[in-house]
């Protein structure tokens, strides 16, 4: 029996579950329900998804990376409802012979205005965009700004294309791929997606829950987890830390730092001016 975890564990999921299944299982493995998580995956999805546990959970929003990489698939000439091959065909498109795909992926390196897709859990006048489409109401779809930093095509099969993409949070794939197919003037729908990266954590670096169940794997600290600087502090500053105080920036920090206190996590504070103040206080007193 685990207790008392606090830490950060990279998943890799399996298609077909839930990113909420996931941390089921993870409640159960390690016996406690402080368990959350950071950049959802749909049960089409594979891939890295990243678990925090205990304390963690409290550092979730930093976790959540500007960007994420992808490896997706994809067919030509068939448009569904849901943007992927789960959902219901609703047209058809011939495919001409001798498309520039590779040219009109390449395109897509750019920031531009994507159309949010109708299956997704974005809310319009407080009800999800996925409510609308169940009820078949009508809905205006909104548009956000996503960066496209990096793509690739992989390869073609017929009809079907594999590529790589290094997109900017809150870039659908589903979408990006929708958008493909228009500027080829046909359909494109999406096939597979695994997620290979969120911001530091890889595929190479991730568990599955079998890992997980046999005691295999890492789990990363808060201090590990994050890309701020660690400082061990002094006597005279643990009371003041343990109790939120605001204290003088004299270590010159810019964002985040993380505080420590023989070894043991007191807590994160930010730059307030020439101030430090408590962000997260993880009070080990």
């Amino acid at each position: 029996m685990k207790e008392k975890i606090n830490g950060v564990l990279v998943i890799n999921k399996k298609k077909g579950m839930t990113s909420r299944d996931v941390v089921n299982e993870i409640c159960k493995i390690f016996n406690t329900k402080k368990i959350g998580h950071t950049g959802t995956l749909d049960p089409l999805a594979e891939g890295v998804l990243v678990v925090t546990i205990g304390n963690a959970t409290k550092i979730s929003e930093l976790l959540t990376a500007e960007y994420k990489e992808y490896i997706a698939g994809a067919i030509l000439g068939i448009k569904t409802d849901t943007y992927d091959i789960e959902g219901k065909v609703i047209d058809n498109k011939p495919v001409k012979d001798n498309l520039k795909l590779d040219k009109i992926i390449s395109s897509y390196k750019k920031t531009y205005m994507q159309e949010v897709p109708i299956y997704s859990a974005v809310k319009v006048n407080g009800k999800k965009l996925y409510e609308y489409a169940r009820n078949n109401e009508e809905v205006e779809l909104p548009k956000k700004k996503v960066t496209i930093k990096e793509i690739e095509l992989l390869s073609t099969d017929r009809n079907e294309f594999m590529f790589k993409a290094l997109v900017s949070k809150g870039c659908y794939i589903r979408s990006l791929i929708n958008d493909i197919g228009e500027s080829l003037n046909t359909y494109a729908t999406m096939t597979k997606l695994i997620r290979t990266k969120l911001g530091k954590f890889n595929i190479e670096n991730s568990y599955t829950l079998d890992d997980i169940r046999n005691n295999n794997y890492k789990l990363y600290s808060i201090d590990e987890a994050l890309d701020y600087p660690v400082i061990e502090i002094e006597d005279n500053l643990y009371k003041k830390i343990s109790n939120g105080v605001k204290i003088n920036n004299k270590y010159k920090i810019k964002d985040k730092v993380i505080f420590k206190y023989k070894d043991k996590l007191l807590g994160i504070y930010e730059r307030d001016k020439d101030m430090l103040k408590t962000w997260k206080n993880f009070n080990t007193k």
